[in-house]
């Protein structure tokens, strides 16, 4: 039975299953995030999208923003492009890039709506 629990504890530190939990710290340490506000003129808007779209997989997710009109995005990938952009009642705001290159933690874009 002894040599039973010496042989399985060898086999997870072989297979690295005590460095899971260290790696996934680390993964969570290189990641960013993106947060703002989606403002008309100086007034926050409630329930607007905001799209985030990450450039190199295409993969697109959203928010619907707070009372304060806030938004947030954590734990985006570093070294990836991410377009993001807001739309509210049919009036959308200009497209902002969080580039791979800034290598801030945390990135806070203000989106303007244009109402046409």
């Amino acid at each position: 039975m002894r040599r039973l629990a010496v042989a399985l504890i060898v086999l997870s530190v072989l297979a690295g299953a005590w460095n899971k939990p260290l790696e996934a710290q680390k993964n969570r340490e290189r990641t960013r995030a993106l947060v703002g506000h989606v403002v008309d003129g100086d007034q926050p808007i409630e329930k607007a999208v905001v799209y985030l779209k990450n450039t190199k997989n295409l993969n697109v997710r959203t928010y619907i923003t707070d009372a304060d009109g806030g938004y947030r995005f954590p734990v985006l990938a570093p070294n990836v492009d991410y377009e993001v952009y807001a739309e509210f009642n049919g009036a959308r705001s200009d497209t902002k890039t969080f580039s791979g290159f800034d290598d801030r933690k945390q990135a806070n874009f203000t989106l303007r709506i244009h109402r046409k």
